[in-house]
């Protein structure tokens, strides 16, 4: 499997004989990366905003998924579960995350989650091999609950999204404090992540992904 990280909560994901996956899509002006130019069969948006649903930008889409549900298409399963439920409060948005099952690996991205799930709803996921975590806070985790939602999880891999880089204009926390909270001083570093289920290591390991811009 491929995983490519585009900015802010927009990954590729691809697996040969299966659907690509693109995920929360962001109009360019409203995050401050290049605009995007990828193609996919699949976009999934976690949430209204135009840093999370531009699906214009995304050639060849053939099914949009933007909220609750099960899906299986072109051999990818998806599983999409709101997050916040009935306690939301009037101004938060709705978010949906989303388990992409590409059998046997699993991959999870969190959307602009804000709160730390049940362990009910943890364990509701089953098994998590990757998980996209946004650790940035400006409405989503902030890094000491990403550390939190993490240590729930347990994941053999974790990439870190929705914080400040260079490029973005939005108000987020740098990399560097969620790292703090995880404890870790260097972390692997890669332009995309290319693996199998028999390379995931034994224990937690964060892999910091460079975006691909333009």
């Amino acid at each position: 499997m491929e995983i490519t990280w585009y900015g802010h909560s927009c990954f590729r994901l691809m697996e040969r004989g299966m659907a690509a996956v693109v995920t929360d899509p962001y109009d360019a002006t409203a995050v401050g990366f290049a605009p995007l130019k990828l193609r996919a069969d699949i976009v999934t948006v976690s949430h209204e905003a135009a840093g999370h649903n531009y699906i214009e930008a995304v050639k060849g889409v053939k099914h949009v998924i933007n909220g609750p549900g099960e899906y299986e298409i072109g051999g990818v399963f998806i599983t999409g579960l709101n997050t916040n439920g009935r306690k939301r409060k009037q101004e938060e948005p709705k978010n949906t995350l989303y388990l992409f099952d590409f059998n046997p690996l699993t991959v999870l991205h969190l959307g602009d989650l804000r709160r730390v799930p049940s362990q009910s709803e943890i364990e509701s996921l089953g098994e998590v091999h990757i998980a996209l975590v946004p650790v940035g806070g400006g409405g989503a985790l902030k890094p000491a609950q990403a550390a939190e939602v993490i240590g729930l999880l347990e994941p053999k891999i974790v990439i870190p999204m929705h914080y400040r880089t260079e490029q973005t204009t939005l108000d987020l926390l740098p990399l560097e404090k969620f790292l703090k909270e995880m404890g870790v001083s260097s972390v692997r570093n890669e332009s995309a992540l290319k693996i199998t289920y028999r390379q995931l290591p034994e224990e937690t390991q964060i892999i910091v992904l460079e975006p691909r811009l333009g």
